[in-house]
């Protein structure tokens, strides 16, 4: 599994469901920005060889300044622009990858990735050239039609939560990605969809963890402290 394997770090969005003034990647958790705690886990791992960080154009100064170089993050090589949507963003991370054998694209509000997710989802990308993390719904999803009615209940045995990191052989989503920014991306909602839509390559579907939760409102932040806490107090142990 040991390689040249690049996680791209997604840290540009502006984070509108939080209702803050402050870009939700760098709120504070545990007294340190949100952003600190994937780069750290990328940073410890040893299948990943470099980090590149995306964030937005204003934030680039702050980002190598004050958690760059403030905690000592030796594998992000390069912190470059995303663009105005995420597959944007995304884009121009795989623009900056340099003689990289996987890619592991990661939203950087995912403050509990674990190395054990990163190895399980290298190994299923090893199968195919694809892989993305989740986890099987607990709840029951119903499908809707245009006026708002329910028009399917798929079996709830076959549906996951997609999270992040998705996995990548490089030349694989490079590709995908050059040949679909000449049509309509506005359906696209992560890189999985990118690789179903222009190759026939199946995805492996890799366990993730169900506290691998994306940050996306003030009570998400809320149930991220109660699992920082019960992480700080079994390290103790």
């Amino acid at each position: 599994m040991e390689g040249k394997n690049t996680a791209i770090v997604l840290a540009a969005g502006q984070g509108k469901r939080m209702n803050s003034k402050v870009q939700k990647q760098f709120l504070e958790l545990g007294g340190k920005p949100l952003l600190y705690y994937s780069l750290k886990c990328f940073q410890d791992s040893g299948l990943i060889r470099d980090i590149i960080l995306v964030t937005g154009a204003e934030s680039i100064s702050f980002c190598k300044k004050e958690i760059v170089e403030k905690y000592g993050f030796t594998k992000v090589t390069k912190v470059v622009s995303g663009g105005k949507e995420r597959y944007d963003s995304v884009y121009q991370g795989l623009l900056s990858c340099q003689d990289t054998e996987y890619v592991l694209i990661h939203d950087g509000a995912r403050p509990f990735v674990t190395e054990e997710i990163i190895q399980r989802g290298v190994q299923g990308a090893e199968k195919t050239g694809a892989c993305v993390i989740g986890m099987p719904s607990k709840d029951t999803v119903k499908i809707a039609d245009i006026q708002g009615y329910v028009a399917e209940t798929p079996d709830r045995s076959t549906v996951w939560t997609i999270q992040t990191p998705q996995i990548f052989e490089y030349r694989l989503i490079r590709e995908a990605h050059e040949k679909i920014r000449c049509r309509d991306m506005s359906a696209i909602t992560d890189d999985a969809m990118v690789v179903e839509q222009e190759t026939g390559v199946k995805i492996a579907l890799v366990e993730g963890s169900y506290k691998n939760i994306k940050i996306t409102t003030p009570e998400d932040l809320d149930i991220a402290e109660i699992f920082l806490k019960a992480l700080e107090k079994m390290a103790d142990i």
